[in-house]
């Protein structure tokens, strides 16, 4: 038998031998760079009201935090379940280990075995779960590393970001979310408990369950071992003088959690949101963030989208489309029918809804975006707003006027020539030619032929004659700035100066089209539409948007626009009767283009401004030369107009999104200053009549265009006679719209026919003229991914 002494000295030997390998391999060790799935995160998307949208990027659902963004509590829930002593301890506690074994010899709750710095380390730095004696060895040497090397604030907040609670959650931000749909800077001592408890193992702990993976955790069983953890860890912060006995005497119910939810696919209009909302950011910051940098993950995107207004839009257009719409049964003039839609807050210029078609995951434009289609005659109400604005030129001066010579526009008292086949004039009276030399003969839609007819007649009836000569008689530079000061994009509306141009031959997006239309509704005042309110990343900051309203027209002008386009849709023949909302102030245009290739309905109420659009172009990228398609026949329908599905579909949405609003009411127009009679396009000026006591005169013989010999499908007849508009007590002698509503029950073509005059018939086409640019070439959708919020 070896001496006590032997037994003694070889004990010491290896104690030291044993204290001296730790100490080299101590010395050796390094601790390791955060492991790059540690850090990996994804981007979070968030409807108006908060709640969670979608989650994007290949990362993990985890946004890190700092520690100021965690709070105390939080902390200290971790700190009294899994770790008393890691404020004082050097990353191990030996003591710690063998309590959590006694603790399970007696079947009570425990304290985890490893501190929270090892924790940290096996998932920051080792990203390694496995249980091997050799993983346990470099764990111990790296945490003691770590325990000396990095203060405790950081620690923690490491272990709290990388940690996995379950429902997808990695970190204490996603944790939060999912669980309680808050940031984790507001959680309170009972939520911090269960979330605490969580980390114990979410399979067991996440009160929702987890049937699938183990019928041991079926909700109810999860419910009972969280419950029992969570008043557990509450009492032991009470212990651990962590909070006080009067707070831990508020938390007697187990916290409100949320339902399980599985993690929101880019599909349906969702993937068409996140592009929306992620080309508004990289657009509109200034820190230089770009595509590459947002994929990399970990921002925080609060949107201005409304989930019930979206669902609300998409449940229009499919209504009509499953009703109408049959390639089945048509495949001829069916196929590739495509809806977009926009909808803004007329006040802020907020995104609120978009239709970017059927799903983003098998329709890849967004048809809410630039698509190539053209707007056409809902593009009319900015050739008037820029009558009004910088009114007509002076024929009698030739070049050498300047601005102050011009005469503003009244749409009440001025008139134009509602001729079909109308000879379109520059200023100066000279006829303008096309581009093969002959002559411009502006058709209206049907081949129908009025009279001289005042500009809100022309407007209701939707005739383009007037305001093609409208627009020559402007100038066609100044009704594009009009255009563009109301929130189009210069380069969506095409080059040169043609006389089409003031019919929609441009093809601005349905969100351009609603944000533009909206600044009429916002009393002249233009704000950008935008689809992002900030962005958070790492609980702070880093974008916020900032209102940046521009005056684009006075109230005055902003308000004879609106009180022309509420003729459109009140008058019994105005072409957007069809959207009319009963007890509504609904003010909108119709659009309809060349050959039948799209159709629009643009409108607003006081507070809402939402555009939809209609046309035919195949998906396939594949096929070359792809175009617009006729819509003649499609829905089984003769043609599609503005005022046919376009304006069903806007009037069943804004039905609904504006139901729980205030009911407001347009404010009165101005008097336009400076307004004075025009006659333009072989209009003459009427002899005015004596004085006269009727609120109702009639109209002169001599509003009659004397040279035109009108077709058999001209209106001889004037309409009924209505009701003066309020505010208006008798009607003026110049108005000859007050007592002659009129209007076209159809829309409008929104495109010019170029013909050499004929006798009889339809004018021949002879195309559209080659400076009519439409920006896009041979039709294609244009636009990009980082246009789609300014598009």
């Amino acid at each position: 038998m070896p001496s006590w002494k032997l037994v003694t000295g070889t004990f010491l030997v290896f104690v030291g031998v044993l204290m001296g390998g730790a100490v080299f391999a101590y010395s050796k060790v390094a601790v390791p760079e955060e492991d790059a799935t540690a850090k990996s995160q994804n981007n979070i998307y968030y409807w108006k009201d908060g709640s969670r949208m979608a989650a994007t990027g290949s990362g993990t659902n985890r946004q890190i935090v700092g520690i100021e963004q965690i709070p105390k509590v939080m902390q200290e829930a971790v700190v009294s379940a899994e770790n008393k002593t890691f404020w004082d301890d050097s990353g191990i506690d030996p003591m710690g280990i063998g309590r959590a074994v006694w603790n399970m010899a007696k079947g009570g709750e425990t304290q985890g075995g490893s501190t929270i710095t090892q924790q940290y380390v096996k998932n920051n730095r080792l990203n390694d779960q496995s249980q091997t004696v050799t993983r346990k060895v470099k764990e111990l040497f790296i945490s003691m590393k770590v325990g000396n090397d990095y203060d405790k604030p950081t620690i923690m907040a490491g272990y709290l970001n990388t940690a996995y609670y379950g429902r997808g959650a990695y970190g204490i931000q996603a944790a939060s979310r999912a669980y309680f749909n808050k940031d984790a800077k507001h959680l309170n001592a009972s939520e911090s408990a269960l979330l605490a408890a969580v980390l114990k193992g979410a399979t067991y702990y996440d009160p929702g369950g987890y049937p699938e993976i183990d019928a041991e955790a079926t909700p109810d069983k999860n419910l009972d071992r969280a419950t029992r953890r969570w008043s557990w860890i509450l009492d032991e912060m009470v212990k651990d003088q962590k909070i006080s006995a009067e707070e831990r005497a508020k938390y007697t119910t187990f916290p409100k959690v949320q339902k399980r939810k599985q993690d929101a696919q880019l599909t349906g209009q969702i993937g068409y949101l996140v592009s929306t909302a992620k080309a508004n950011y990289i657009n509109s910051n200034t820190d230089g963030i770009g595509a590459k940098e947002l994929e990399r993950g970990g921002y925080e995107i609060y949107t201005t989208f409304e989930k019930k207004k979206v669902d609300a839009l998409e449940k229009s257009v499919k209504k009509i489309y499953d009703e109408y719409i049959d390639p089945e049964k048509r495949p001829k003039t069916d196929t590739n029918v495509q809806f977009g839609g926009a909808s803004v807050d007329a006040e802020t210029g907020a995104i609120v809804a978009l239709y970017g078609g059927t799903d983003a995951t098998k329709h890849f434009t967004n048809n809410a975006d630039t698509t190539g289609a053209q707007v056409g005659s809902t593009f009319k109400p900015f050739v008037l707003a820029a009558a009004m604005q910088y009114g007509v030129r002076d024929k009698e001066l030739g070049p050498i006027q300047d601005e102050s010579s011009r005469t503003i526009v009244d749409p009440d008292k001025s008139r134009y020539s509602g001729k079909n086949g109308l000879k379109v004039r520059k200023y100066d009276g000279e006829i303008w030619h096309n581009e093969k030399g002959d002559e411009w003969l502006q058709t209206n839609d049907d081949d129908a032929s009025y009279g001289n007819m005042t500009l809100r007649e022309a407007m209701i009836r939707s005739a383009n004659s007037p305001y093609v000569q409208l627009g020559m008689d402007i100038g066609i530079d100044k009704v594009r700035a009009a255009a563009v000061s109301a929130g189009l994009r210069e380069n969506s509306l095409v080059k040169g100066e043609v006389p089409s141009f003031s019919l929609g031959i441009s093809s601005p997006s349905a969100i351009r089209m609603a944000g533009a239309y909206a600044t009429f509704a916002n009393n002249g005042e233009q704000n950008d539409p935008f689809s992002v309110t900030k962005v958070v990343k790492g609980g702070q900051t880093v974008y916020q948007h900032k209102a940046a309203a521009k005056q684009a027209f006075t109230p005055a002008i902003a308000g004879n626009v609106t009180d022309v386009l509420r003729d459109v849709v009140e008058n019994p023949k105005g072409t957007g009767r069809k959207a009319a909302i009963p007890g509504r102030d609904v003010a909108g245009k119709t659009g309809t283009t060349d050959g039948n290739k799209s159709a629009w309905f643009v409108g607003y109420t006081p507070q809402l401004s939402t555009a939809i659009d209609m046309y035919r172009f195949d998906d396939d990228e594949t096929k070359k030369n792809r175009e617009f398609e006729e819509m003649y026949g499609t829905g089984d329908q003769p043609q599609i107009h503005g005022s046919s599905f376009p304006s069903r579909i806007w009037n069943d949405y804004m039905t609904d999104a504006v139901a729980g609003m205030e009911n407001l009411k347009f404010p009165e127009p101005e008097d336009l200053e400076n307004a004075e009679p025009v006659f333009g396009g072989g209009a003459t000026s009427p002899t005015p009549k004596p004085t006269e006591t009727t609120p109702t005169p009639t109209p002169d013989p001599t509003t009659t265009a004397p040279t035109t010999t009108p077709p058999a499908t001209a209106t001889t007849t004037p309409p009924p006679t209505r009701t003066p508009k309020p505010g208006k007590t008798t009607c003026d002698i110049w108005d000859w719209d007050c007592n002659n509503p009129g209007g076209d029950p159809g829309g409008n073509t929104g495109q010019p026919t170029t013909t050499a005059p004929t006798t009889t018939g339809t004018p021949t086409p002879t195309g559209t003229p080659t400076t009519e640019d439409p920006g896009n070439g041979n039709g294609k959708p244009g636009g990009t991914a980082e246009e789609a919020w300014i598009p």
